[in-house]
């Protein structure tokens, strides 16, 4: 299953002002409620309410490739949350990474990502297997 990715600034900025936080050494991560899910639930063709997500890396963390490297870490780690935790769904997730992002591995943000992710209530506190 496919996320849908947030693209528009207010939504970033209104996670990152009103959103729940929860951070670790790698990455934080914010989430608020999706009040646009339902009109985004009648769109989708499975007709299942979706989360929104967007990566947030900063220029601080390096040149392009590196700053690519880490989105595709945290892009791959939450493939792997959305395989293995069971998520809540109508919600707004803007995970931001930390400069030791950099030289960070994809199970050590995943580890981070399914700890953040249970402590602001999208996921249970135990995994299922989904697949």
């Amino acid at each position: 299953m496919r996320y849908y990715t947030l693209k528009e600034n207010h939504l970033f900025a209104k996670a990152y002002r009103s959103g729940e936080r929860a951070g670790g050494k790698y990455i934080s991560v914010y989430v608020m409620p999706d009040y646009h899910a339902a009109r985004l639930q009648r769109a989708n063709p499975l007709k299942s309410r979706i989360n929104r997500v967007g990566i947030s890396v900063t220029k601080k963390l390096g040149v392009a490739v590196r700053r690519n490297r880490v989105k595709r870490i945290i892009r791959e780690a939450y493939y792997k949350a959305l395989k293995t935790l069971d998520l809540k769904t109508g919600k707004i997730i803007v995970i931001s990474a930390r400069s030791a992002a950099v030289y960070a591995k994809t199970d050590d943000i995943y580890g981070e990502l399914a700890q953040a992710l249970c402590k602001t209530g999208v996921a249970s506190g135990e995994e299922s297997e989904k697949a």
